[in-house]
Order: structure tokens, then sequence, then C-alpha cells
């Protein structure tokens, strides 16, 4: 079946995407408030399981860690079991989750074998929107992440929290997926939000919705757009933000990457937002958010929102005395797929605890290259380094041939992982690790 055609109010290029994960101005972290303390266990396995991708063929092979959000409370230990019953050797990966060494994948915690159980804690120090997935080498079938969803200790008006997760197909004539960092050659790319390929979503008018959109594709960067409504950024891999519009009601977002808005649906009952997803190319609908006919929620929508509750992020970074390091991507060398990979191979840096630690990040691939730091958030500085963009992120977007300089507080002592892939599906996974003493 053909695509539709691209939208002539939402037209884009790759460059127009990579360029617009640097372009949003949001103001820093506010002060957090008290946490909630708890402990609860938790089991996940990594299992095989099934996704209906075409109506009328056959359901296609998916890895996955089940379904659902997973939903717990800033301040919560999780006592984590986690389970490998796929045919390869796995790991948890938990995308998100600041300062927790002991948890880490292959960098502390070695990959299950099929059949193997693992058990370890998972402290929950940040509210926000979080991804666990499974880590693991080669694949026969694509895996889908899950949500993790910390929520904070003050309550957030709004009348209903939902996550909307993307994730990118790449479909074979007999209704197989080709998993990523494999040649997708005669394949049809799919999307689909929430495993479905059309998302709706109704609410009665006035009604304040928070949005956690979450980029699952494991290549691609993409743009979503919610097409006439006011969309306002609230926060961004995890971190709150001080509330600004999206610029033309579009969010760009990075491979595994989580940009949290909130929305009112503003309209009599029967009025209808198109929901547009961008890769790049053209746009795609992939939903709709309509007003109900119930009555309305209330008289009026709600006031602009403020800022949600901080997460205690450090206030200042101290650039002068810096620990700096240079790190090329888009080159193999001294990266290692995720099989290849050992816990005894040199560090790419090591930092000192407290110390401020600036990356510089050059691509060195002829397409954009996407970076994820674990363990901890950071900033993106400004092109004379002499100040930082007020956000907080974990996953970065470079352009081919570009260098990027990011910082962050070397904050929690340990070892973590850094990630590199190219955007394109066939890219393998690259790893290293860094070491905070």
């Amino acid at each position: 079946m053909a695509s539709p055609p691209a939208s002539p109010q939402f037209s884009l290029t790759r460059r127009d995407l990579i360029a617009g994960l640097g372009a949003a101005a949001l103001c820093p972290a506010w002060p957090a408030t008290g946490s909630a303390q708890g402990r609860t266990a938790i089991a996940l396995q990594a299992k095989i399981d099934r996704i209906l991708l075409r109506p009328d063929g056959p359901e296609t092979p998916v890895w996955s860690l089940g379904s659902g959000d997973l939903r717990f409370k800033r301040g919560e230990v999780l006592d984590m079991t986690f389970g490998n019953e796929l045919p390869v050797a796995a790991a948890l990966d938990c995308r998100g989750l600041d300062g927790v060494p002991a948890a880490e994948p292959l960098a502390s915690r070695a990959p299950l074998a099929t059949g193997a159980k693992d058990t370890f804690q998972l402290p929950l120090r940040h509210a926000g929107t979080f991804l666990c997935e499974p880590l693991f080498g080669e694949g026969t079938a694509p895996a889908r992440p899950r949500p993790l969803i910390v929520t904070g200790t003050s309550p957030v008006a709004v009348d209903r929290d939902e996550v909307l997760l993307i994730e990118e197909w790449r479909l074979r004539p007999d209704g197989t997926a080709i998993p990523a960092g494999n040649d997708p050659k005669d394949s049809t790319q799919i999307h689909t939000i929430n495993g479905k390929t059309s998302y709706d979503i109704s609410a009665p008018a006035n009604a304040r919705l928070r949005l956690r959109f979450i980029n699952g594709s494991q290549r691609s960067v993409l743009a979503v757009k919610l097409d006439n409504l006011d969309v306002r950024v609230m926060a961004i891999d995890g971190q709150p933000a001080e509330p600004f519009p999206a610029r033309n009601g579009a969010l760009v977002l990075a491979p595994g990457s989580r940009t949290d808005v909130f929305v009112d649906s503003a309209g009599p009952a029967g009025t209808s937002f198109p929901i547009l997803l961008h890769d790049g190319k053209q746009a795609r609908p992939v939903g709709k958010l309509a007003v109900s006919n119930e009555p309305p929620i209330r008289t009026a929508p709600f006031p602009p929102a403020p800022p949600l509750p901080g997460n205690d992020m450090p206030a200042q970074l101290d650039l002068k005395s810096a620990t700096r390091f240079d790190l090329a991507l888009g080159a193999p060398t001294e990266w290692f797929r995720p099989a290849d990979f050992k816990p005894s191979a040199a560090p790419a840096f090591q930092a000192k605890a407290g110390r401020t630690v600036v990356l510089a990040l050059t691509n060195q691939a002829t397409i954009a290259s996407v970076f994820h730091l674990h363990g901890h958030h950071f900033r993106l500085l400004d092109r004379l380094d002499d100040g930082w963009k007020p956000f907080w992120l974990d996953t970065l977007a470079v352009e081919p041939g570009q260098t990027q300089r990011i910082a962050f507080l070397a904050e929690y002592p340990g070892r973590y992982l850094i990630e590199q892939v190219a955007t394109d599906w066939a890219a393998p996974r690259l790893l290293r690790w860094y070491s905070v003493q």
C-alpha cells in the first residue's frame, strides 16, 4: 500500500530533524520536593512475544519485556529480578536512570544465559520518563522496549497521564521483522504507537493531558506533530524543564529519547487533531486526539502550567576546571558491539567524583550518529564553550562532520556505558565504558 503524501504543513529533511534536537530554549529545573521511601519487588522477563502489524497478515515475532507501563514513585527502591527466556544471552538496560552503577549492563552485570535469572536493586532517584530494554548481541527478532514511569511526590494538575511509545519496524513479505543492525533490503517501513498502526486518544473538552512521547526506534531520528494544538514541552529525557511551546507543535526525538508535553483538548465535541510522524522524508498520520461527546471536564482550559517539580540536578557546572576528553563517533575503532564488549577493555575516560567533565563528540561518519550517556545527564554546551543550553539530556544526535561539546557533573562513582549508533537501520550498536572514581 502506498504511503500517504507528506503534509505541506510538516515538511522536514533529515538535516532538519537533527538540527531540531538542539533548537529548544528551556530554563534550568526548579528545586525538588521530598521523595517517597519504599521497596518494591518486580520481575521482568525477556521473552519471545508477538505483535500484529498488518491486519491482513500474520503476527510478527518479537522479543519483549512484557506489556504495559511500569509505574513507581520517586524515592522507591526496586528489588529487580531479571530473567532471560531469549535464545541468546541478554542484559537489562534501564535508560535514563542516573547513578545506579551496580545495575549497569555489561559494565557491572554480565549478560544472562538462556534460562538464567539475576537480582539487583534499582534506586529511583529522579521522577521522569525512562525506558527498559533487553541488551543483547545478534538477534533474530526486533526487541521492544518497555516504558518506566517514575512519578514525583507532588501532585501534577493533569486529567490524564499517557505514554505514547513510537516504534519503527522493517517488515518482510512473510510478516517477520528485520531487527536493527541488519540490512533492511526488501522490507516495508511501519511505525506504531503503543503497538498500533493508528492510535487514537479521546478526551472531554478542556481536559489537560500529559503525553509522554518516547522514540522507541532503534536507529531513526523522528519528529511527531500534534496538528493545530498548543503543545507545551514540560520535560526532556526524564528531566523537568521550564515549560515552552513546541515549535509548530512538533517534537524532534532521537532514538531512545523522551519528551513530556501538556496539551489541552480544546474545541467543541467532535473536533479532531491529527498526530503526524515525520522521518525526514515524509509525514504520515499515525493517530489523532479527538474531543469526545462527554460533557466538558471544566468550563475553560487550565491556565498555563507551572514547571514540574525538579530532580535536584546540579545548579552550576564548573567549566573552567573541567576535565576534558575527545570522543570520535562514526568510527568503530575502540568501540565494541554488545556481544564483543569486555569490562576488561580500557575505559574511554576516567573522571574524579565531584569534577565537571566536558566531552567533545566529533562525528566522523557521513550520516548522523546518536550518542547516549549512561549514569548521568548532561548539558549541551554553546559553540563558544562559554555556557550551555538550559536543558538536560542523556541522548544527542550529532550531524556528520560536526563536533558537539557536552558537560556533566561526575556525581556518581562507578562504571557506566557510553553508546553510539549511526542513523542507519543496518548500523551496529557500539559500546565503550567510563568510570567515576
